[in-house]
């Protein structure tokens, strides 16, 4: 049993830790930064700043699914969620779609109410300050949820710090908008409130792209092509094809298919399936687990499948390789 050593997937239970933590530090940052600034909308009247307030708050409220889905993914498996809980975490990345188009038809209607009934907004600079403070905070979260998203793999928590970072630039143009007012052109508020939403409706298209695409189990087919390169490069593989992947939340599973040589003992394809096991878990980051399907070499490909080929439709062809090929 010396060579036999277990592979402790990276992240299980330490990413999820790591994601709560990120959000932790953004939720009590990002209230923080949006109460002071609901503090200095009361007392200036700027609607683009309360648009960029209600962005905060609302940023702030998506940290709330995102840190439920984390701590359900710590929970071992079950008869019934056989694959665990992690896809709590792409259901996250909707109800986050979701606030953010709720913020973004709350702001329109707070825009659209003040160029039907202009208010010029007083105590400039305090409201300036304001801005520039939601910016700064941001974008301080947005390294936070950045930072660790990547690290761990999540996609929702990404998506949430693109949408932080957005809210950094939203917020300076607040700083235009009421810098604007300043300079003698009441109507700059509510174009830079007009923008700002614009700007929220711009990340809920890029947020909604990357986290629909998880949640319809899409795939970088980079990753896939790692797949089949690590595979192929195992001593014993011949070929490597049919290689599939999923996300549930940060934890990536796969499959692929290997064809070795047809006068093997059942034994020795079993020992190189292991092998190619072996070094995707090492090769392939935040890889949970793969399978790996053998079929032997042959002469007539697709001999030994005839009794089920009519079950599945033709599968794609574009992660078919030999080890040979590079």
């Amino acid at each position: 049993m010396s060579g036999f050593h277990l592979h402790r997937v990276p992240g299980v239970h330490d990413a999820s830790a790591r994601g709560i933590w990120a959000l932790k530090v953004s939720l009590a940052g990002l209230l923080a930064t949006a109460l002071l600034q609901a503090a200095v909308v009361a007392l200036s009247g700027s609607v683009a700043l309360l648009a960029d307030t209600l962005h905060n708050f609302a940023d702030a409220l998506t940290s709330v699914p995102l840190w439920i889905a984390f701590r359900l993914s710590q929970r071992s498996r079950t008869a019934r969620f056989s694959y665990g809980f992690h896809r709590a975490e792409d259901a996250a990345g909707l109800a986050i779609l979701l606030v953010i188009l709720v913020s973004a038809v709350w702001a329109g209607y707070e825009v659209a109410s003040r160029f039907a009934a202009p208010v010029t907004p007083d105590r400039l600079g305090l409201a300036m300050s304001a801005a520039v403070l939601g910016a700064v905070g941001n974008e301080a979260v947005a390294r936070v949820r950045l930072g660790v998203g990547r690290q761990i793999g999540s996609a929702a928590l990404v998506a949430d710090g693109q949408h932080a970072r957005m809210d950094a630039l939203t917020s300076l143009a607040a700083v235009a908008g009421l810098g604007g007012v300043a300079l003698g052109f009441p109507l700059a508020d509510p174009l830079a409130g007009l923008f700002i939403t614009v700007g929220i409706l711009g990340i809920l298209w890029d947020v909604g792209r990357d986290v629909l695409g998880r949640f319809m189990d899409a795939i970088d087919p980079a990753l896939l092509n790692d797949i089949v390169r690590v595979s192929g490069g195992v001593a014993g593989v011949k070929e490597v094809y049919d290689v599939r992947g999923r996300w549930l939340g940060h934890r990536l599973y796969a499959e692929a298919t290997i064809s070795v040589e047809g006068s093997l003992s059942v034994v020795e394809g079993h020992r190189i399936s292991e092998e190619v096991r072996h070094a995707l878990l090492h090769a392939i980051p935040h890889l949970a687990d793969v399978t790996v399907h053998v079929d032997p070499l042959e002469d007539v490909p697709g001999r030994h499948h005839v009794l089920t080929a009519h079950h599945f439709s033709p599968r794609p062809h574009h992660h078919h390789a030999h080890p040979h090929d590079g």
